[in-house]
């Protein structure tokens, strides 16, 4: 597997900052990709990419069609891309880390997808304000719900973490987190999955707008995929440990930061903020400018295919 992890600790481990609480429930997850032949692989991110198109942006029946092969599926796929090039240029690739979210979920949580969330924010306007990715994850009789941020920044100084604190903040006001249930328990897609026996019914009892929100922030995990732009990628020609542990120096701080932020934001105002899970997940790219145009390229290629 070409991206990998570099960095897998609980924030405790390495805060540096005396009395922040609460911060038990918070993790740093970093992921690279690979090098060869002395430059950044992006043959290899690219491929993970579209590797992962068809989770987001089709439905189960359709990645399930036995009249669809590898190339009609991505066609298909394609079609529900919204491709919105004239964006500004801080937002464009926002499509790309949602997918890159959806491949990690199931690369490192072996989470299941609920909502092919581009597929819907295509097809129907209802579905397409919340959370970027929404998953569900089993564990024997257990089972965990994530709701999940992806933003693609040219970088992720502290500015950029502002504007990603206040998005997860709004994502887990009580009206949005009824509106994502409500989705996860109206669509087929629940029905879909290989959940044991009586699993489908638990979840749409938990997530009734009868139930309490309250009663499932202990089962709610906050994946925040930060895809970026780095000056210590762009420079490297080899993951070798020096790489690493600059990377891993970078992402750690760039860390503190953020939550120090996100507790003081958060702590406040949501409520049983201390039961929620969050994992900062880091990936770096040396350049976004080339990450996008070449997903646009493909993808345009697909669409008029």
């Amino acid at each position: 597997m070409a991206i990998s992890v570099v960095v897998d600790r609980c924030f405790l481990d390495f805060n540096t900052k005396s009395g922040l609480t609460p911060i038990d429930r918070k993790f740093l997850l970093s992921f690279l990709n690979d090098f060869e032949d002395g430059k950044w692989r992006d043959s290899a991110f690219d491929d993970f990419l579209w590797d992962n198109v068809a989770q987001t942006a089709l439905t189960q029946a359709e990645r399930e069609n036995a009249m669809l092969g590898d190339r009609s599926r991505l066609r298909e796929a394609a079609k529900n891309l919204r491709l919105i090039d004239k964006e500004p240029e801080s937002s464009k690739g926002s499509e790309i880390a949602e997918i890159i979210l959806y491949g990690l979920m199931r690369l490192h949580f072996g989470a299941l997808p609920v909502v092919p969330k581009i597929f819907y924010k295509q097809n129907v306007n209802d579905f397409a304000k919340g959370a970027d990715s929404v998953h569900i994850s089993i564990d024997g009789d257990a089972f965990l719900l994530y709701f999940g941020e992806a933003k693609f920044y040219s970088s992720i100084e502290n500015a950029r973490l502002d504007s990603v604190v206040d998005s997860v903040r709004k994502s887990l006001e009580t009206d949005k987190l009824k509106k994502e249930n409500a989705i996860v328990t109206s669509l087929r897609e629940l029905d879909t999955l290989d959940l044991p026996g009586g699993m489908a019914e638990r979840i749409r009892a938990a997530l009734s707008n009868r139930a309490s929100i309250d009663d499932i922030k202990p089962l709610i995990h906050v994946p925040i995929l930060l895809l970026h732009e780095c000056s210590v990628t762009a420079a490297a020609t080899l993951k070798d440990q020096a790489y690493l542990d600059a990377i891993t120096d970078v992402h750690q701080e760039r860390a503190q930061s953020y939550f120090e932020r996100q507790v003081a934001a958060l702590a406040p105002s949501v409520a049983r903020y201390g039961e929620i899970t969050f994992h900062l997940i880091l990936l770096p790219v040396p350049c976004k400018k080339k990450v996008v145009d070449r997903f646009l390229t493909e993808a345009a290629l697909l669409k008029g295919a």
